[in-house]
């Protein structure tokens, strides 16, 4: 669900990483149902190595948070209907963890129960063409959504519980995020001191480009038709994650509906706001706020923004305007994470 154009374009800073020059890798690939792109920079480096390095974590990954295999951590716990507390990986309660604090701090707009209406909306097996949903059959979706209510966490027991037998979860808006920040701690450990790791539009950056400049990042228009850029942003060791809605829509009657649905109402959003760009200490953070700052729309999310310290950079739709008019809104901390590349 994310949408982002990232670019490595330079912008000149004085100094340099390395003593010699940089030695450069560049990999890519698919993973999550989407592509990986990654440049790594350093001295020494082993692109045999690096390459089976990323592709054995992002196996692992997949293998814990995918929902497209059936035979992940997360599609197994889903698919039970045991309510009794089930033992659960390190990496999968930390990102369960990690959900749970988002979905506090937003009043329930970020849920990764929110399975049964996005295919009740047609973003699932149903087909965007079919009815739009009834209030009881929204109610009743909504009765199976909530993760506060319905899944319960004990990090010191390891354990994860459903409440109803029913309930799956699905980590589409966070688990790409984590991976990102799993390939960034291998590359760590294998000594590359500068990386870009982008997976489906997010990622997270370090260090200087081979150039020894800082790494640019570009922040897609909101526009189905090109691929301009709407702000570049200079990153260093923070993650950056995009959600848009102008790209997996549809429409019926006239009334269009989004991607992006609101838990606690059970419905496509409606606000004006088109693209959130969230930047954070990792990737999975900023995945997972992306979405939950799309959800809320600008007025709820940048005042929740403001709140919490968050870096978020809005795009909306200028009421005012024609439908290619749109207005931007920084946080604070975004303004001042700017500042401070």
């Amino acid at each position: 669900m994310r949408l982002m154009l990232a670019l490595a374009l330079p912008l000149v800073v004085s100094g340099c990483l390395f003593d010699k020059e940089p030695e450069v890798v560049r990999l890519s690939g698919e993973t999550m149902g989407t592509t990986y792109h990654i440049t790594a920079i350093g001295e020494d480096l082993d692109e045999t190595e690096l390459s089976a390095a990323v592709e054995e974590t992002l196996a692992q990954v997949n293998g814990k948070m995918s929902n497209w295999d059936p035979n992940s951590e997360v599609s197994t716990f889903s698919a039970s209907t045991s309510t009794d507390p089930v033992s659960v990986s390190d990496e999968f309660a930390l990102v369960i963890a990690a959900a749970n604090e988002v979905h506090e701090k937003t009043g329930g707009t970020f849920d990764v129960t929110l399975g049964p209406l996005i295919e009740l909306w047609g973003f699932g097996p149903r087909k965007p063409e079919d009815p739009v949903p009834s209030d009881d059959e929204i109610s009743a979706a909504l009765d199976k959504v909530g993760q506060a209510r319905l899944l319960t966490l004990d990090r010191q027991t390891g354990t994860l519980a459903k409440s109803e037998p029913e309930v799956g979860i699905n980590l589409s808006a966070i688990a790409k995020g984590y991976g990102i920040d799993a390939v960034a701690q291998k590359l760590r450990g294998a000594g590359v001191e500068s990386y870009m790791v982008e997976i489906g539009g997010d990622l997270v950056a370090k260090g200087q480009n081979d150039k020894g400049e800082a790494w640019r990042i570009g922040i897609e228009k909101p526009e189905t038709a090109s691929q301009g850029i709407q702000l570049i942003v200079p990153l260093d060791n923070r993650g950056m994650a995009t959600s848009g809605d102008y790209k997996n829509f549809f429409e019926q009657d006239g009334v269009r509906y989004s991607h992006i649905i609101d838990p606690t109402t059970g419905r496509p959003i409606t606000h004006r706001t088109t693209s959130v760009t969230v930047l954070a200490d990792n990737a999975m953070m900023a995945d997972a706020w992306a979405t939950a700052m799309l959800a809320l729309g600008q007025e709820k999310g940048l005042k929740l923004a403001d709140e919490y310290g968050l870096a978020v950079f809005f795009i909306s739709r200028d009421v005012t305007g024609d439908d290619d008019a749109y207005i931007t809104v920084q946080s604070s901390a975004f303004k001042d994470a700017l500042g401070s590349n």
